[in-house]
Protein backbone atom coordinates (compact mmCIF):
# COMPACT_ATOMS: atom_id res chain seq x y z
CA UNK A 1 0.00 0.00 0.00
CA UNK A 2 1.40 3.29 -1.06
CA UNK A 3 0.31 6.77 0.47
CA UNK A 4 0.61 10.07 -1.75
CA UNK A 5 -0.07 13.74 -0.24
CA UNK A 6 -3.38 14.67 -0.12
CA UNK A 7 -2.32 17.36 -2.63
CA UNK A 8 -1.87 14.77 -5.02
CA UNK A 9 -4.52 12.65 -4.51
CA UNK A 10 -7.01 15.53 -5.01
CA UNK A 11 -5.31 16.26 -8.61
CA UNK A 12 -7.88 14.02 -9.98
CA UNK A 13 -10.39 16.52 -9.45
CA UNK A 14 -11.28 18.48 -12.39
CA UNK A 15 -13.28 21.24 -12.71
CA UNK A 16 -16.66 20.60 -13.07
CA UNK A 17 -16.80 17.17 -11.42
CA UNK A 18 -19.41 15.90 -8.71
CA UNK A 19 -17.55 14.82 -5.49
CA UNK A 20 -18.89 13.21 -2.90
CA UNK A 21 -17.93 13.72 0.37
CA UNK A 22 -17.89 10.70 3.10
CA UNK A 23 -20.56 12.53 5.69
CA UNK A 24 -21.26 12.53 9.60
CA UNK A 25 -18.03 11.29 11.56
CA UNK A 26 -16.49 10.17 8.21
CA UNK A 27 -15.95 13.22 6.65
CA UNK A 28 -12.33 13.08 5.14
CA UNK A 29 -11.40 16.55 6.19
CA UNK A 30 -7.48 15.83 5.31
CA UNK A 31 -8.54 15.22 1.89
CA UNK A 32 -11.17 18.45 1.81
CA UNK A 33 -7.95 20.69 2.83
CA UNK A 34 -6.13 19.31 -0.01
CA UNK A 35 -9.26 19.76 -2.70
CA UNK A 36 -9.16 23.55 -0.52
CA UNK A 37 -5.55 24.27 -1.60
CA UNK A 38 -6.38 23.83 -5.39
CA UNK A 39 -9.54 26.49 -4.81
CA UNK A 40 -7.77 28.85 -7.14
CA UNK A 41 -7.51 26.45 -10.45
CA UNK A 42 -11.04 24.73 -9.55
CA UNK A 43 -13.93 25.89 -11.12
CA UNK A 44 -17.54 24.66 -10.59
CA UNK A 45 -16.96 21.77 -8.45
CA UNK A 46 -20.04 20.15 -7.15
CA UNK A 47 -19.57 19.07 -3.70
CA UNK A 48 -22.81 16.46 -2.40
CA UNK A 49 -23.02 14.77 0.97
CA UNK A 50 -25.74 14.26 3.64
CA UNK A 51 -24.46 15.87 7.07
CA UNK A 52 -20.90 16.31 7.65
CA UNK A 53 -18.85 17.02 10.79
CA UNK A 54 -16.25 19.79 11.62
CA UNK A 55 -16.41 22.88 8.98
CA UNK A 56 -17.34 23.00 5.60
CA UNK A 57 -14.69 25.68 3.89
CA UNK A 58 -16.07 25.38 0.13
CA UNK A 59 -18.96 26.94 1.37
CA UNK A 60 -17.54 29.68 2.05
CA UNK A 61 -18.31 33.04 -0.06
CA UNK A 62 -14.61 33.23 -1.00
CA UNK A 63 -14.94 30.17 -3.02
CA UNK A 64 -18.37 30.56 -4.46
CA UNK A 65 -16.48 30.35 -8.40
CA UNK A 66 -14.67 27.51 -7.45
CA UNK A 67 -17.25 25.02 -5.60
CA UNK A 68 -20.91 24.84 -5.54
CA UNK A 69 -22.59 22.30 -2.26
CA UNK A 70 -25.66 20.78 -3.36
CA UNK A 71 -26.71 18.17 -0.60
CA UNK A 72 -29.18 16.14 0.76
CA UNK A 73 -29.65 17.12 4.86
CA UNK A 74 -28.49 20.63 5.98
CA UNK A 75 -26.22 20.19 8.98
CA UNK A 76 -25.40 23.40 11.12
CA UNK A 77 -21.81 23.78 9.03
CA UNK A 78 -23.39 24.35 5.72
CA UNK A 79 -26.84 25.92 7.13
CA UNK A 80 -25.97 29.55 6.92
CA UNK A 81 -25.00 28.74 3.80
CA UNK A 82 -28.09 27.51 2.25
CA UNK A 83 -29.99 29.99 3.67
CA UNK A 84 -28.13 32.75 2.18
CA UNK A 85 -28.58 30.07 -1.45
CA UNK A 86 -25.21 30.02 -1.86
CA UNK A 87 -25.43 26.41 -1.11
CA UNK A 88 -28.44 24.42 -2.57
CA UNK A 89 -30.46 21.77 -0.59
CA UNK A 90 -31.93 18.39 -2.15
CA UNK A 91 -35.07 17.35 -0.59
CA UNK A 92 -35.05 13.68 -1.24
CA UNK A 93 -36.22 10.03 1.30
CA UNK A 94 -32.40 8.70 2.53
CA UNK A 95 -33.58 5.66 1.18
CA UNK A 96 -33.44 7.23 -2.57
CA UNK A 97 -30.50 9.05 -2.17
CA UNK A 98 -28.37 6.17 -3.39
CA UNK A 99 -30.60 5.71 -6.38
CA UNK A 100 -29.50 9.49 -7.93
CA UNK A 101 -26.18 7.93 -7.75
CA UNK A 102 -27.08 4.69 -9.44
CA UNK A 103 -29.45 5.61 -12.03
CA UNK A 104 -26.89 8.52 -13.00
CA UNK A 105 -29.19 11.44 -12.23
CA UNK A 106 -26.11 12.77 -10.22
CA UNK A 107 -23.26 10.73 -11.61
CA UNK A 108 -20.56 11.06 -9.18
CA UNK A 109 -17.11 11.54 -10.99
CA UNK A 110 -14.65 11.09 -7.72
CA UNK A 111 -15.74 10.29 -3.98
CA UNK A 112 -13.63 11.08 -0.86
CA UNK A 113 -13.98 8.37 1.11
CA UNK A 114 -12.06 7.82 5.28
CA UNK A 115 -11.51 4.38 5.99
CA UNK A 116 -10.16 1.84 8.24
CA UNK A 117 -6.55 1.08 7.55
CA UNK A 118 -6.64 -2.52 4.75
CA UNK A 119 -6.62 -6.03 6.31
CA UNK A 120 -4.75 -8.54 5.37
CA UNK A 121 -6.57 -9.37 2.04
CA UNK A 122 -6.61 -5.94 1.31
CA UNK A 123 -10.27 -4.84 2.68
CA UNK A 124 -10.66 -1.20 4.44
CA UNK A 125 -13.82 -0.79 5.93
CA UNK A 126 -16.35 2.42 5.46
CA UNK A 127 -16.62 2.03 9.10
CA UNK A 128 -18.88 4.77 11.22
CA UNK A 129 -20.64 5.42 7.30
CA UNK A 130 -21.96 3.35 5.19
CA UNK A 131 -25.28 4.82 4.47
CA UNK A 132 -25.24 6.47 1.04
CA UNK A 133 -21.67 5.85 0.94
CA UNK A 134 -21.45 2.40 -0.52
CA UNK A 135 -23.05 3.78 -3.43
CA UNK A 136 -21.24 6.43 -3.91
CA UNK A 137 -18.09 4.30 -3.93
CA UNK A 138 -19.65 1.85 -6.04
CA UNK A 139 -20.48 4.49 -8.94
CA UNK A 140 -17.69 6.78 -8.56
CA UNK A 141 -15.79 7.21 -11.31
CA UNK A 142 -12.34 7.54 -9.02
CA UNK A 143 -12.20 6.88 -5.62
CA UNK A 144 -9.74 8.31 -3.18
CA UNK A 145 -8.90 7.75 0.47
CA UNK A 146 -8.24 9.09 3.66
CA UNK A 147 -6.80 6.48 5.67
CA UNK A 148 -7.08 6.43 9.30
CA UNK A 149 -6.92 3.88 12.35
CA UNK A 150 -9.00 5.46 14.30
CA UNK A 151 -11.79 4.26 11.95
CA UNK A 152 -13.24 1.07 13.37
CA UNK A 153 -13.74 -1.94 10.95
CA UNK A 154 -17.35 -3.06 11.33
CA UNK A 155 -19.37 -5.65 9.78
CA UNK A 156 -22.03 -5.74 7.00
CA UNK A 157 -21.60 -3.92 3.44
CA UNK A 158 -18.48 -1.94 4.44
CA UNK A 159 -15.44 -2.91 2.84
CA UNK A 160 -13.51 -1.57 -0.21
CA UNK A 161 -10.90 -3.12 -1.59
CA UNK A 162 -7.46 -1.10 -2.10
CA UNK A 163 -7.20 -1.81 -5.87
CA UNK A 164 -10.34 0.14 -6.35
CA UNK A 165 -9.17 3.07 -4.89
CA UNK A 166 -6.70 5.31 -7.06
CA UNK A 167 -5.18 7.24 -4.22
CA UNK A 168 -4.66 6.70 -0.26
CA UNK A 169 -3.04 9.62 1.94
CA UNK A 170 -2.19 8.53 5.55
CA UNK A 171 -3.78 10.31 8.36
CA UNK A 172 -4.09 9.17 12.27
CA UNK A 173 -6.58 11.46 13.43
CA UNK A 174 -9.23 11.59 16.22
CA UNK A 175 -12.76 10.70 14.51
CA UNK A 176 -15.53 13.63 15.54
CA UNK A 177 -17.05 12.65 18.75
CA UNK A 178 -20.40 13.72 20.01
CA UNK A 179 -21.36 12.91 23.64
CA UNK A 180 -24.43 12.20 25.29
CA UNK A 181 -26.13 14.58 27.11
CA UNK A 182 -28.99 14.11 30.80
CA UNK A 183 -31.98 14.51 29.69
CA UNK A 184 -33.82 17.77 31.49
CA UNK A 185 -37.37 17.35 33.32
CA UNK A 186 -39.22 17.83 29.74
CA UNK A 187 -37.36 15.43 27.84
CA UNK A 188 -37.01 12.74 30.74
CA UNK A 189 -41.13 13.21 30.72
CA UNK A 190 -41.34 12.49 27.12
CA UNK A 191 -39.22 9.54 27.44
CA UNK A 192 -41.68 8.04 29.85
CA UNK A 193 -44.52 8.63 27.57
CA UNK A 194 -42.79 7.13 24.15
CA UNK A 195 -41.15 3.88 26.36
CA UNK A 196 -44.68 3.26 28.01
CA UNK A 197 -45.90 2.31 23.96
CA UNK A 198 -42.82 0.74 23.58
CA UNK A 199 -43.45 -3.52 24.13
CA UNK A 200 -41.36 -6.12 25.00
CA UNK A 201 -39.92 -7.58 21.11
CA UNK A 202 -40.31 -4.31 19.88
CA UNK A 203 -37.85 -3.22 17.13
CA UNK A 204 -36.27 0.11 17.34
CA UNK A 205 -35.62 2.84 15.49
CA UNK A 206 -34.16 6.09 16.66
CA UNK A 207 -31.84 9.33 15.55
CA UNK A 208 -29.01 11.08 17.88
CA UNK A 209 -30.10 13.57 20.76
CA UNK A 210 -31.48 14.02 24.11
CA UNK A 211 -34.99 12.43 23.00
CA UNK A 212 -33.52 9.53 21.69
CA UNK A 213 -31.58 9.21 25.02
CA UNK A 214 -34.14 9.92 27.20
CA UNK A 215 -36.41 7.43 25.64
CA UNK A 216 -33.30 4.31 26.02
CA UNK A 217 -32.70 5.02 29.22
CA UNK A 218 -36.19 4.54 30.10
CA UNK A 219 -36.10 1.21 28.62
CA UNK A 220 -34.36 -0.65 31.09
CA UNK A 221 -36.88 -3.14 32.42
CA UNK A 222 -37.97 -4.26 28.55
CA UNK A 223 -37.18 -7.38 26.96
CA UNK A 224 -36.08 -8.52 23.94
CA UNK A 225 -35.91 -5.69 22.12
CA UNK A 226 -34.24 -5.07 18.26
CA UNK A 227 -32.55 -2.28 16.45
CA UNK A 228 -33.14 -1.36 12.87
CA UNK A 229 -32.38 2.04 12.13
CA UNK A 230 -30.80 4.29 9.59
CA UNK A 231 -28.44 5.37 12.62
CA UNK A 232 -27.77 5.18 16.49
CA UNK A 233 -25.29 6.36 19.05
CA UNK A 234 -24.35 5.63 22.91
CA UNK A 235 -27.40 5.01 23.89
CA UNK A 236 -27.65 1.50 22.94
CA UNK A 237 -24.63 0.06 24.52
CA UNK A 238 -26.22 0.51 28.40
CA UNK A 239 -29.15 -1.72 26.80
CA UNK A 240 -27.20 -4.11 24.97
CA UNK A 241 -25.33 -4.65 28.17
CA UNK A 242 -28.21 -4.98 30.17
CA UNK A 243 -29.64 -7.51 27.86
CA UNK A 244 -32.69 -5.72 26.72
CA UNK A 245 -31.37 -5.25 23.21
CA UNK A 246 -30.71 -9.21 21.83
CA UNK A 247 -32.41 -8.81 18.22
CA UNK A 248 -33.86 -11.83 18.89
CA UNK A 249 -37.63 -11.45 18.09
CA UNK A 250 -36.75 -9.73 14.29
CA UNK A 251 -37.67 -11.07 11.04
CA UNK A 252 -34.75 -9.57 9.24
CA UNK A 253 -31.45 -9.96 10.73
CA UNK A 254 -32.23 -11.51 13.99
CA UNK A 255 -30.07 -11.30 16.49
CA UNK A 256 -28.32 -8.07 14.79
CA UNK A 257 -28.27 -4.72 14.96
CA UNK A 258 -28.86 -2.99 12.02
CA UNK A 259 -27.93 0.61 11.15
CA UNK A 260 -26.44 2.78 8.54
CA UNK A 261 -24.06 5.46 10.05
CA UNK A 262 -23.38 5.72 13.59
CA UNK A 263 -22.52 9.44 15.92
CA UNK A 264 -21.17 9.42 19.09
CA UNK A 265 -18.39 8.77 21.43
CA UNK A 266 -15.06 7.02 21.49
CA UNK A 267 -17.03 4.23 23.19
CA UNK A 268 -19.21 3.58 20.38
CA UNK A 269 -16.85 3.56 17.45
CA UNK A 270 -14.98 0.93 19.78
CA UNK A 271 -18.42 -0.76 20.48
CA UNK A 272 -18.96 -1.36 17.06
CA UNK A 273 -15.11 -2.22 15.93
CA UNK A 274 -15.21 -5.99 14.70
CA UNK A 275 -18.58 -6.24 16.29
CA UNK A 276 -20.60 -9.09 14.55
CA UNK A 277 -23.46 -7.87 16.45
CA UNK A 278 -24.07 -4.97 14.56
CA UNK A 279 -24.42 -4.91 10.96
CA UNK A 280 -23.96 -1.33 8.45
CA UNK A 281 -25.22 -1.59 5.59
CA UNK A 282 -26.42 0.45 2.69
CA UNK A 283 -29.33 2.62 3.25
CA UNK A 284 -31.05 1.82 0.23
CA UNK A 285 -31.52 -1.07 2.10
CA UNK A 286 -32.19 -0.28 5.78
CA UNK A 287 -34.71 2.48 5.05
CA UNK A 288 -36.81 0.91 2.53
CA UNK A 289 -40.22 0.34 3.64
CA UNK A 290 -40.46 -3.03 2.32
CA UNK A 291 -37.38 -4.25 4.66
CA UNK A 292 -38.50 -2.15 7.85
CA UNK A 293 -42.28 -3.63 7.42
CA UNK A 294 -41.14 -6.91 7.71
CA UNK A 295 -39.77 -6.69 11.53
CA UNK A 296 -42.29 -7.04 14.44
CA UNK A 297 -43.76 -4.10 16.49
CA UNK A 298 -41.20 -1.53 14.82
CA UNK A 299 -41.67 1.20 16.87
CA UNK A 300 -40.04 4.63 14.60
CA UNK A 301 -39.23 7.29 17.04
CA UNK A 302 -38.57 10.64 15.45
CA UNK A 303 -39.14 14.70 16.11
CA UNK A 304 -40.53 17.67 14.48
CA UNK A 305 -40.02 20.91 14.25
CA UNK A 306 -44.01 21.91 14.55
CA UNK A 307 -46.72 20.27 14.09
CA UNK A 308 -50.08 21.83 13.12
CA UNK A 309 -53.41 20.10 14.24
CA UNK A 310 -54.85 18.22 11.43
CA UNK A 311 -51.33 16.17 12.31
CA UNK A 312 -49.09 17.86 9.41
CA UNK A 313 -45.34 17.26 10.74
CA UNK A 314 -42.97 19.89 9.98
CA UNK A 315 -39.64 18.09 10.71
CA UNK A 316 -36.78 20.24 8.04
CA UNK A 317 -37.55 23.86 8.13
CA UNK A 318 -38.66 26.87 10.46
CA UNK A 319 -40.94 28.21 7.69
CA UNK A 320 -39.25 29.12 4.50
CA UNK A 321 -35.28 28.58 6.33
CA UNK A 322 -33.86 25.51 5.51
CA UNK A 323 -32.79 23.58 8.93
CA UNK A 324 -31.83 20.33 8.74
CA UNK A 325 -33.87 17.61 5.95
CA UNK A 326 -36.30 14.99 5.12
CA UNK A 327 -34.11 11.97 6.03
CA UNK A 328 -35.41 8.64 6.66
CA UNK A 329 -38.74 9.71 8.99
CA UNK A 330 -40.79 8.68 6.05
CA UNK A 331 -39.24 6.35 5.50
CA UNK A 332 -39.65 4.48 9.01
CA UNK A 333 -43.24 6.27 9.65
CA UNK A 334 -43.94 4.71 6.66
CA UNK A 335 -42.63 1.37 7.73
CA UNK A 336 -43.68 1.06 11.20
CA UNK A 337 -46.84 1.73 10.23
CA UNK A 338 -46.82 -1.68 8.05
CA UNK A 339 -45.03 -3.90 10.82
CA UNK A 340 -47.30 -5.99 12.12
CA UNK A 341 -48.24 -4.14 15.45
CA UNK A 342 -45.72 -1.24 13.96
CA UNK A 343 -45.84 2.62 16.13
CA UNK A 344 -44.92 5.40 13.98
CA UNK A 345 -44.54 8.11 16.67
CA UNK A 346 -43.08 11.36 16.33
CA UNK A 347 -41.99 13.51 19.67
CA UNK A 348 -40.75 16.96 20.45
CA UNK A 349 -41.45 19.06 23.33
CA UNK A 350 -44.97 21.64 23.70
CA UNK A 351 -42.45 24.60 23.43
CA UNK A 352 -39.68 26.11 21.71
CA UNK A 353 -37.43 27.90 24.09
CA UNK A 354 -38.69 31.23 23.26
CA UNK A 355 -42.08 29.75 24.72
CA UNK A 356 -43.88 29.58 21.25
CA UNK A 357 -46.26 26.75 20.89
CA UNK A 358 -44.61 23.74 18.66
CA UNK A 359 -48.21 22.55 18.22
CA UNK A 360 -50.01 25.28 16.08
CA UNK A 361 -52.83 25.78 14.70
CA UNK A 362 -51.34 26.63 10.90
CA UNK A 363 -47.96 25.89 9.68
CA UNK A 364 -45.46 28.74 9.18
CA UNK A 365 -45.41 29.86 5.61
CA UNK A 366 -42.78 27.86 3.52
CA UNK A 367 -42.78 25.19 6.41
CA UNK A 368 -41.97 21.86 4.79
CA UNK A 369 -44.35 18.96 5.46
CA UNK A 370 -41.92 15.79 6.07
CA UNK A 371 -44.68 13.58 7.08
CA UNK A 372 -48.49 14.20 5.92
CA UNK A 373 -51.08 14.23 8.27
CA UNK A 374 -52.13 10.54 6.64
CA UNK A 375 -49.04 8.99 7.78
CA UNK A 376 -48.95 10.29 11.02
CA UNK A 377 -49.87 7.81 14.38
CA UNK A 378 -48.62 9.00 17.89
CA UNK A 379 -47.68 12.50 18.43
CA UNK A 380 -45.97 12.99 22.17
CA UNK A 381 -44.66 16.40 24.42
CA UNK A 382 -44.33 15.99 27.83
CA UNK A 383 -48.02 16.31 28.34
CA UNK A 384 -49.12 12.78 26.70
CA UNK A 385 -49.67 11.13 24.13
CA UNK A 386 -51.97 11.79 20.91
CA UNK A 387 -52.88 8.80 18.78
CA UNK A 388 -54.34 10.27 15.46
CA UNK A 389 -54.79 7.00 13.71
CA UNK A 390 -58.50 6.90 12.59
CA UNK A 391 -58.97 9.94 13.65
CA UNK A 392 -60.93 12.82 11.89
CA UNK A 393 -59.44 16.59 11.77
CA UNK A 394 -62.01 17.83 14.72
CA UNK A 395 -60.90 14.86 17.25
CA UNK A 396 -57.15 15.82 16.11
CA UNK A 397 -56.83 18.70 17.28
CA UNK A 398 -58.80 18.00 19.88
CA UNK A 399 -55.89 15.70 20.73
CA UNK A 400 -52.79 17.74 19.71
CA UNK A 401 -54.31 20.60 21.91
CA UNK A 402 -54.62 17.99 25.05
CA UNK A 403 -50.57 17.44 24.77
CA UNK A 404 -49.91 21.00 23.76
CA UNK A 405 -47.94 23.63 26.55
CA UNK A 406 -51.21 24.56 29.19
CA UNK A 407 -50.51 28.47 27.99
CA UNK A 408 -51.06 27.74 24.54
CA UNK A 409 -54.11 25.41 25.01
CA UNK A 410 -56.95 28.14 24.77
CA UNK A 411 -55.74 29.96 22.16
CA UNK A 412 -55.49 26.78 20.09
CA UNK A 413 -58.99 26.07 21.00
CA UNK A 414 -60.28 29.53 19.73
CA UNK A 415 -58.24 29.11 16.12
CA UNK A 416 -59.33 25.20 16.19
CA UNK A 417 -62.91 26.33 16.49
CA UNK A 418 -62.57 29.12 13.91
CA UNK A 419 -60.76 27.14 11.12
CA UNK A 420 -62.54 23.67 11.87
CA UNK A 421 -65.18 24.21 14.00
CA UNK A 422 -64.42 22.02 17.09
Amino acid sequence: MKFVKAEEAVSVIQSGNRIFVHGVAATPHRLIDGMMARASELRDVELVHIHTEGGAPYAKPEFASSFKTNVFFVGGNIREAVQNHRADYVPVFLSEIPALFRKKILPIDVAMIHVSPPDNHGYCSLGVSVDIARAAVQCAGKIIAQVNPAMPRTHGESMVHVSQIHALIDANDALPEVAPTEPDEIELAIGKHVAGLVEDGATLQMGIGAIPNAVLSCLTGHKKLGIHTEMFSDGVIPLVEKGVITGEMKVKHPGKIVSGFVMGTRKLYDFIDDNPFVSMLDIAYVNDTAVIRRNPKVTAINSAIEVDLTGQICADSIGHRQFSGVGGQMDFVRGASLSEGGKPIIALPSQTSKGESRLVSCLKPGAGVVTTRAHVHYVITEFGVADLYGKNLRQRARALIGIAHPSHRDRLTEEARKVLGI
